[in-house]
């Protein structure tokens, strides 16, 4: 492309930054990536600590996608194992199957309750048909869905524990999205009301796992894209200058330099947010606006090495109440046995923050006692069963899905879109919920318009190469 050293430049080397460069690294063109932390795969990464490995709240692989299916298969090789899932809800000290079957759900609820629940399902479907209600809110949407009654056993705690905030603000598009509570919802749903989940990919029964972590796929993409590109790890990017509605260069920092890389194309996966603010000259007033009303959830993972060959059998626990800070656990041996030494174990709890909170600001010592005392209080441990502790924080993890926020999104990638050479893709950089098949789908898609951009040249180089060469 015009001959320049660094034909496409990347900003973030997650999935999906990783996808879109290993997919043009495959047609023939010059890549460089950029990412500020020391390792590749955003929140899909692998953390290695004396033997022990752990995912960012452990990252199943499950696709109906052929093409990335093919990509990961071709990509991982032997490396991929499958594994079964089994997954529980722990409520009112008790267990529920995750997807809810109905007899552990009745018995485990009881009977009134259970007929609350159908009563309310019965009277909204009713009230469905009779009147048209706009549904802003999840609050809203799970409400005229699934009654109130399971609203407020299901939804509320877990939801307002993800996302900081109450359900009345959080946006509808939350369940549209297919984030985390509808996947809870079509369990529910399917329990109650349908008896299967066939068909559902959130509730498949098995999915595949690379045997040392979800993190060798961004480690095998960062391979293959290295055996022509470059991949900068711990360099982030301050500055995009621009002109006429075209990115000339990027400035990035690393630990000992600032320096200005030029490129013809540009493809950048890193939070929405950052991108627009990191511009100069800087956009207009109404865009950085938008921009500030537009916020992430952050991450604290808490891992707790154990000297217990295993302490659950399941490959996730959800734990909707507030009363017990973390949401999620889960034992990566039980995803594959190389995740520990042999005869140990480990248990990864996530805690939903904002930075600057209790949680985010708490120290690492802590931060351990914390989760220790609370896996001491629910049975899974005893204080001589810890042997080690991890704690690590992501910034800006997952979009925060507030009411009107694809509205303010909306500004920011309608004014983005009139960049001539800038690319936009991934969850934080569309500032949308993908799993991670749709990460690695948006990479690939939005290299192969950079593909497509640079065909009639590459033709016309190649044409030119023939002609010197007679």
């Amino acid at each position: 492309m015009n001959g320049q050293t660094n034909d496409i430049i990347i900003l973030g080397g997650g999935l999906s930054g990783l996808s879109a460069g290993y997919t043009l690294t495959k047609a023939g063109l010059t890549v460089q990536v950029y990412e500020g932390d020391a390792g590749v795969g955003g929140l899909s990464k692998t953390i290695e600590h004396n033997g022990y490995r752990f995912d960012l709240g452990g990252h199943r692989f499950f696709t109906s996608d052929q093409a990335v299916d093919a990509l990961v298969r071709d990509l991982m090789g032997l490396e991929m194992v499958t594994v079964r899932r089994s997954s529980k809800i722990l409520l009112r000290d008790r267990y529920f199957d995750y997807p809810l079957r109905p007899l552990n759900a009745m018995f485990g609820l009881g009977i009134p309750t259970t007929a609350r629940i159908i009563a309310d399902y019965v009277w909204e479907t009713a009230k469905r048909t009779v009147t048209k209600k706009d549904l802003v809110s999840l609050e809203d949407w799970v409400v005229s869905n699934f009654g109130r009654t399971m609203f407020t056993l299901y939804f509320k705690e877990y939801s307002e524990k993800v996302w900081g905030i109450d359900c009345s603000r959080i946006s509808a598009a939350w369940v549209a999205q297919r984030i985390q509570g509808l996947s809870l919802a079509k369990a529910v749903k399917n329990a109650f009301f349908k008896f299967s989940g066939k068909g559902l990919p959130t509730l498949t029964d098995t999915f595949t796992y690379p045997s040392l972590g979800i993190g060798r796929i961004s480690d095998r993409l960062r391979d293959e894209i290295e055996k022509s590109g470059d991949v900068h790890t711990g360099t982030k990017v301050v500055r995009i200058d621009h002109d006429s509605f075209r990115i000339e260069s990027i400035t990035v920092s690393d630990q000992d330099r600032q320096f200005t890389v030029p490129a013809t194309e540009y493809i950048s996966t890193i939070p929405l947010t950052a991108l627009v603010n990191m511009l100069s000259p800087a956009p207009p007033a109404p865009v950085l606006e938008a921009a500030a009303k537009l916020r992430f959830r952050d991450l604290v993972v808490a891992a707790i090495m154990v000297d217990r060959e295993r302490v659950t059998d399941q490959t996730w626990l959800y734990i909707p109440e507030q009363k017990i800070p973390f949401g999620r656990i889960h034992e990566p041996t039980n995803w594959s046995p190389a995740m520990a030494p042999e005869g140990r174990s480990l248990l990864v709890m996530e805690y939903f923050s904002f930075r600057g909170d209790a949680v985010w600001s708490m120290s690492d010592e802590a931060l351990t006692d914390l989760t220790v005392d609370n896996l001491v209080r629910l049975g899974f441990v005893d204080r001589q069963d810890v042997l080690d502790s991890v704690i690590v924080r992501v910034p800006k993890a997952y979009p925060l899905f507030e009411v009107g926020h694809d509205t303010h999104a909306k500004v920011l990638l309608d004014y983005l879109d009139g960049f001539s050479n800038l690319h936009i893709a991934g969850r934080s950089g569309m500032f949308r919920y993908y799993n991670m098949d749709v990460a690695i789908r948006s990479g690939m898609e939005t290299a192969e318009k950079v593909i497509r951009r640079s065909a009639p040249t590459n033709a016309i180089e190649r044409d030119e190469l023939v002609l010197v060469r007679t």
